[in-house]
């Protein structure tokens, strides 16, 4: 079975501060993970997302996330962080690959 657990139900963090949310997860093959972003009344959007290679992730918005399979973590980061950051985070995770089945992925406006 696979799970996530992210331990901090809230943070406080100073505008120009670092910026760090924690997610560690549970799986018995190596996992696709994501990081999710909502603001208030809006649905969700996707930051990153790890699949393979390269251990540290750049995603949307100035976030970057760090897969730590010995440490089976996957915390997001964000240097320096904005007062238009404040919103929910979710990180999630998956044992098939992304796109095989229906789904959603961000596409940045403008493109198709």
């Amino acid at each position: 079975a696979q799970s996530v657990t992210q331990p901090d139900d809230h943070i406080a963090v100073s505008e120009g501060a670092r910026l760090e949310l924690k997610c560690n997860y549970s799986s018995s093959v190596s996992p696709y993970l994501f990081w999710y972003m909502q603001y208030p009344n809006q649905g969700l959007q996707l930051l990153l997302k790890y699949v393979s290679g390269d251990n540290l992730v750049s995603g949307i918005k100035g976030f970057e996330a760090e897969f730590r399979n010995s440490e089976t973590s996957f915390h997001l980061r964000k240097i320096p962080a904005h007062w238009k950051d404040s919103a929910k985070y979710f990180c999630a995770l998956s044992d098939t690959v992304p796109g095989t089945a229906g789904g959603a992925e961000h596409k940045p406006p403008g493109t198709l």
